[in-house]
């Protein structure tokens, strides 16, 4: 979960919000989480892309495939075992991608606020 854990700080760390991490093992055959958080604008979401993928690239790990970079109000991050959706929140409305893995369980990760307070984030 050090993985999980590692990618919420660094969206939580660009002021990221609503994170949510399910995992669908045994449900999806693409992956075994999500991560879904959102942005407040196209330039915040590409902002939380970037903290999330040089996060990554510091615990060894590249992406194996991103999109909507360019335009930026949906940004999907895949690392094989974690994809990441960062949307603005009119793109999360409109998708309710947590519905689609509805029957995945909720994952708790801990995130640093302020270097000192761990704090368990669950859901939106």
């Amino acid at each position: 979960m050090l993985l999980l854990d590692a990618i919420s700080q660094a969206i939580f760390d660009k002021k990221g919000a609503n994170i949510i991490t399910i995992d669908v093992r045994g449900i999806s055959t693409m992956t075994d989480f999500y991560v879904i958080a959102e942005g407040n604008v196209e330039r915040h979401v590409k902002a939380i892309h970037n903290s999330v993928c040089d996060a990554m690239e510091k615990n060894g790990r590249r992406p194996l495939f991103i999109e909507g970079v360019r335009e930026s109000d949906w940004v999907v991050i895949d690392f094989g075992d974690v994809v990441i959706h960062l949307l603005i929140p009119e793109m999360r409305e409109r998708y309710a991608l947590e519905n689609l893995w509805k029957d995945g369980k909720i994952v708790d990760v801990n995130i640093v606020v302020d270097n000192k307070i761990p704090s368990q984030a669950t859901s939106i």
